[in-house]
């Protein structure tokens, strides 16, 4: 969908929504969040730089993963405040993870559209993982090790396969509206 000048238009929506976007690190999540937000002309919420902040601070572990994902739910729910649709950024790996989102859509009255991205093709995953910026590199066996980990999503969601050479945005947004 483009608008004047070549830009996306913002779908049809009903009203606000929450979109969970979920899948490993490096399958192409974070630049679909983006591109989805600025669609929807709505704030990107990532988990990601929340728990490298609170490592800064000598929080590491389980439990600054999970107050990560706190945080950016009470973000969220201030942005849903305020009418606001929002994009919210993270691997999502476990069930309590996404029990937030679920919490929080529930609470504020939208739907919860959830958004499940992964890599098909194992070598481009893994090129793409290894070729992340210093400051915010998980190695390969890191992703294998969160792989092994992630808990699978039940419930409705998107599942978009971003080694498939077509884009994947005009679907979402169908997804969305």
């Amino acid at each position: 969908m483009t608008g004047p000048a070549g830009g996306v238009d913002r779908p049809a929506l009903g009203g606000q929504v929450l979109v969970a976007f979920a899948g490993l690190p490096g399958v192409g999540k974070s630049t679909l969040a983006v591109r989805v937000g600025a669609a929807l002309r709505a704030p990107v919420l990532p988990v990601d730089p929340v728990e490298r902040a609170l490592g800064r601070y000598g929080l590491t572990g389980d439990v600054p993963g999970m107050a990560a994902y706190g945080a950016v739910a009470g973000l969220a729910e201030v942005q849903l405040g305020l009418g606001l649709s929002v994009v919210v950024d993270a691997v999502n790996p476990v069930a309590s993870a996404r029990g937030l989102w679920h919490d929080l859509a529930e609470r504020a009255g939208v739907p919860l559209r959830v958004v499940e991205v992964h890599c098909g093709d194992e070598a481009e995953h893994r090129r793409r993982v290894e070729a992340r910026p210093a400051d915010e590199h998980v190695t390969w066996e890191q992703t294998l090790v969160r792989r092994a980990e992630y808990e699978p999503l039940i419930g409705p969601r998107l599942v978009v396969d971003t080694a498939v050479a077509v884009d994947p945005l005009p679907g979402i947004l169908a997804y969305l509206g």
